[in-house]
């Protein structure tokens, strides 16, 4: 589940508003809107039984996008950075948003910004289209598109896992999206995989950690400067040794370029990667200060 974001407003007082001011909404218009139910069915051509989430296609800003994540648990709807640079929209200006968002990796992230497009669900002339507020995350994810409770609202749709179904209002009858089970289960396989890569890096980053805390423990011995001699290693460069240096060490004084030799595999030419300055939460900036 997803958390956060601007969705209810990008601070707290703006979400204490909009709270007060929604208790006294009330839209009379969608009184006549059909009666959206599930059965028997609506379980035709579904895999049972089963565990998948609903994964399903949708047409965004004119573009067929697979991998449509629908989470009702979800208070933003999401899309990744790397779904936008295949639809060509990267270089479209975003809004700001200052909330950070929690779920990701069980820590805060933080969005690039917003972007609005058009979704479209359903097919023939049962489709439906909404202007939609993404919020846009540069992390990985074996989706291209969440869609949480804002979407799902707007659409007044409504999503049966269970049948692999999302249905929706549309000019007094309801359509639908079926969920693509192959798709699902290879998302899921994919996110295991990345999350068990990460639980990996932290395990070996903890692990590196401590070692140093070990090292910054031990006892330092330090040499006093009428203890050392400078001794040259070749002209023009020398380095402090401690006098009562054993001569067989004296003689290991730097490596021939025909034992080892460092290069570093570059393409000359090559220009160097400039990347945008990246958030990793208020914990993490402290450690890495």
């Amino acid at each position: 589940m997803i958390s956060g974001g601007s969705t209810d407003g990008d601070s707290t007082r703006a979400r204490k508003a909009r709270g007060r001011r929604v208790c006294l909404e009330v839209d009379g218009r969608r009184q006549n809107e059909p009666i959206i139910s599930f059965g028997p069915e609506d379980l035709r051509g579904v895999s049972l039984p089963h565990n998948d989430a609903l994964v399903i296609q949708a047409r965004v800003a004119n573009y067929d996008v697979l991998r449509v994540f629908v989470d009702n648990e979800s208070s933003v709807n999401v899309i990744f950075k790397e779904a936008l640079v295949q639809m060509d929209l990267h270089e479209y200006p975003l809004e700001s948003v200052e909330t950070a968002l929690f779920g990701f990796a069980g820590h805060a992230v933080y969005p690039e910004g917003e972007i609005t497009l058009p979704l479209t669900l359903g097919s023939g002339n049962l489709r439906k289209t909404v202007m939609t507020v993404f919020t846009v995350v540069d992390a990985p994810s074996s989706y291209n598109i969440i869609l949480g409770r804002p979407a799902m609202n707007e659409m007044r749709a409504v999503a049966s896992i269970y049948h692999q179904k999302t249905k929706f209002p549309i000019r007094g009858q309801v359509g639908e999206v079926k969920g693509d089970q192959p798709s699902s289960r290879k998302c899921y396989g994919e996110t295991v995989r990345v999350d068990q890569k990460r639980v990996r890096r932290e395990d070996e980053g903890k692990k590196v950690a401590q070692e140093v805390r070990e090292i910054e423990e031990k006892e330092v011995n330090f040499v006093a400067e009428d203890e050392q001699e400078v001794v040259e290693v070749e002209p023009g460069k020398s380095i402090r040794v401690v006098r009562d240096l054993e001569d067989s060490t004296r003689e290991l004084m730097g490596i021939s370029p025909k034992v080892a030799e460092h290069q570093l595999n570059i393409i000359p030419g090559s220009r160097p990667v400039k990347q945008k300055k990246r958030h990793f939460g208020p914990e993490k900036d402290k450690i890495i200060e």
